[in-house]
């Protein structure tokens, strides 16, 4: 059991996840050259009794190459970290950094997509989103790039269960066994148009009848349809089966640049069923850590878990420090719901 009554929350009337009182919880060592100057974005996954993390850090300005450090609680707010980094670029397309880990358990397996930069062109890098496994955080298989390429695809998040196939193609359903395929959310910014079916950077719903590496029906999901989410939308952490559905937190970007966090329910045996979103923020920038940083006026959250019904949600902030907001749980699914 977590002890909570050392750790107040914060108290915001407009959003309801509570900032954690001890935020940031994770800010840049000076002593370590490649986490000196940012930590953030970073990825979680409790395993019944430890919360692990892997995080975004930065340190080589001249370039701005991120590489991932490690760090782990045992209560989901106070965090340690050894002084090494963990996974660095090695391979060609992650030559330009190793940038937004999300972790995921599935098949008893533990997962990490990542975003990759693999090449520097005329309009800025090009970016695509890979994965790999490990065993122990700190040594990885990489599997390779799983997204198309140009397709600008960021934000890559993993189901942790497999479901019956729903996604159809030419009008009809694969007649697949049930629970044999794998999901995830994706956001190809390249896929807008009449051709594609939306006018602004959306999440897609991506099926596979056979591995993680290879998606190949996709679905668009959530468009962007609130001003705070104008611009366009992404997925935040990976999916959390709750008993009222598939809990998805996602960011939305203005048209001024501003990140904010939003939050859906997708239906458990159907995940193209949305049974709920959020019409306003759960999380905006109000903080200063939030505000002011390496890009400012930033939430992004990319890593979550439920400790004792309390939903545990870890953000970056302002592209310069890891943070943690949490909410309990009933209440919160109860708020997405009641709020579309």
């Amino acid at each position: 059991m977590v002890d909570h009554t050392n750790n107040k929350h914060k108290s915001n009337n407009n959003n309801i996840l509570k900032r954690h009182v001890g935020n940031p919880i994770l800010i840049p060592n000076k002593q370590n050259w490649w986490e000196s100057g940012a930590v953030f974005n970073c990825a979680t996954l409790y395993d019944g009794h430890e919360v692990h993390m892997l995080y975004r850090a930065v340190g080589e300005y001249e370039n701005y190459i991120s590489r991932l450090g490690y760090s782990s609680s045992l209560d989901g707010y106070s965090f340690t970290r050894p002084n090494e980094m963990v996974f660095t670029p090695t391979e060609d397309y992650e030559k330009f950094g190793i940038e937004d880990p999300r972790l995921v358990l599935v098949d008893s397996q533990i997962f990490v997509t990542y975003v990759v930069l693999s090449d520097h062109a005329r309009e800025g890098p090009i970016v695509s989103s890979a994965l790999a496994t490990t065993e122990d955080y700190r040594e990885f298989k990489r599997l390779g790039i799983i997204t198309s390429k140009g397709a600008d695809n960021k934000d890559v998040v993993i189901f942790p269960n497999k479901m019956r196939p729903a996604i159809t193609r030419n009008g009809t359903l694969d007649k697949t066994d049930s629970g044999s395929c794998y999901f995830c959310l994706q956001r190809p910014s390249s896929w807008i148009g009449s051709s594609y079916g939306v006018s602004r950077p959306s999440i897609w719903l991506g099926e596979s009848s056979s591995t993680l590496t290879n998606f190949d029906k996709y679905m668009i999901l959530l468009e962007p349809k609130e001003d705070w989410e104008a611009l366009k939308i992404g997925a935040g952490t990976p999916p959390i089966r709750t008993k009222k559905g598939w809990l998805i937190i996602y960011h939305g970007v203005s048209t001024d640049k501003v990140y904010r966090a939003g939050a859906a329910l997708l239906d458990l045996e159907d995940p193209t069923k949305v049974l709920g979103r959020t019409k306003s923020p759960i999380l905006e920038p109000e903080e200063t850590y939030e505000r002011y940083g390496d890009v400012d006026n930033v939430v992004f959250p990319s890593g979550a878990c439920v400790i004792d019904g309390l939903l545990f949600v870890y953000y970056g902030g302002a592209d310069k420090v890891c943070c943690l907001a949490t909410a309990e749980l009933d209440s919160f699914l109860d708020h997405v719901l009641q709020s579309d």
